[in-house]
């Protein structure tokens, strides 16, 4: 019986800003993707600003944090639309996708935790199903750093020499899906399948 021929692995860089911690008490306030094959190639992206939900309250000291970056909260504040429009719009490009998505973001304990919340609230379903990784310690074993001492911090001044627009959500997860990994053309994600493959 012949094998069914395995589908690609499409890494979706994203990122996501929110005025607290946690979803739900909590509101995601932007959200961008970008989708990569293992090759590098920029496929497509996502992003949008959110209106927050209904009975949620904003984190005192995360709306601290935001009083210090105006030009940001101007960005991620303009045109938001419902979640309820959003986030299937977001299936619907995550599905068309030539290839099985890959949530990948720094950190992703945070930005995953968003998103999904999200998508199984206001979609119904997650295309990335409960899973995610976290870019900086995934891409130790090729970069020689250790993941216990990577951090944003650590790779955002490359990032800002590359992105333009680095406090939006949508440079920083181009930042992350470029910024981590080194320029050789044979290189390949240390959690794609060709990697695995070649272990």
């Amino acid at each position: 019986m012949r094998r069914k021929k395995a589908m690609p692995e499409i890494y979706v860089s994203t990122d996501i800003e929110a005025d607290g911690p946690i979803p739900g008490p909590n509101s995601m306030l932007s959200f961008a993707s970008a989708a990569y094959t293992a090759d590098k190639t920029l496929l497509s992206t996502f992003s949008a600003n959110l209106l927050t939900l209904p009975g949620a309250v904003a984190d005192p000291k995360t709306m601290e944090w935001w009083k210090t970056q105006p030009d940001a909260w101007a960005q991620c504040r303009r045109d938001p639309q419902q979640p309820q429009t959003a986030m299937p719009a977001y299936v619907s490009w995550l599905k068309a996708l030539p290839g099985t998505p890959v949530f990948v973001a720094y950190p992703a304990a945070y930005d995953f935790m968003f998103v999904y919340w999200y998508l199984i609230r206001f979609a119904g379903e997650s295309p990335f199903s409960f899973s995610a990784l976290d870019v900086w310690p995934c891409s130790a074993p090729t970069t020689g750093v250790r993941p216990k001492t990577t951090c944003r911090k650590r790779g955002s001044t490359r990032c800002r020499t590359r992105t333009r627009h680095w406090m939006m959500p949508s440079g920083r997860a181009r930042c992350s899906a470029t910024c981590s990994r080194p320029e050789s053309a044979s290189w390949q994600p240390p959690w794609s399948n060709r990697a695995r493959r070649a272990e």
